[in-house]
């Protein structure tokens, strides 16, 4: 199973086998700050429109 960083439903990230890589490869190319923490409720806080999530291993190599 991979994952992959979107904005909203445009693919911006290269694929990780975990959540946590795909948050790191996208912290190395730019594409965020720092990698999301949990709030005092125990949600993520995440920079609007953005958000980490499956992506089938067939899907091009590069984001669109």
């Amino acid at each position: 199973m991979l994952y992959a960083l979107f904005d909203r439903d445009r693919r911006i990230g290269e694929p990780a086998s975990t959540e946590l890589g795909a948050w790191e490869n996208a912290l190395r190319a730019g594409l965020v700050s720092d990698i999301p923490v949990a709030d005092e409720q125990g949600g993520q806080v995440l920079p609007p429109g953005l958000r980490v999530r499956r992506v089938d291993k067939n899907s091009p190599s590069q984001p669109e």
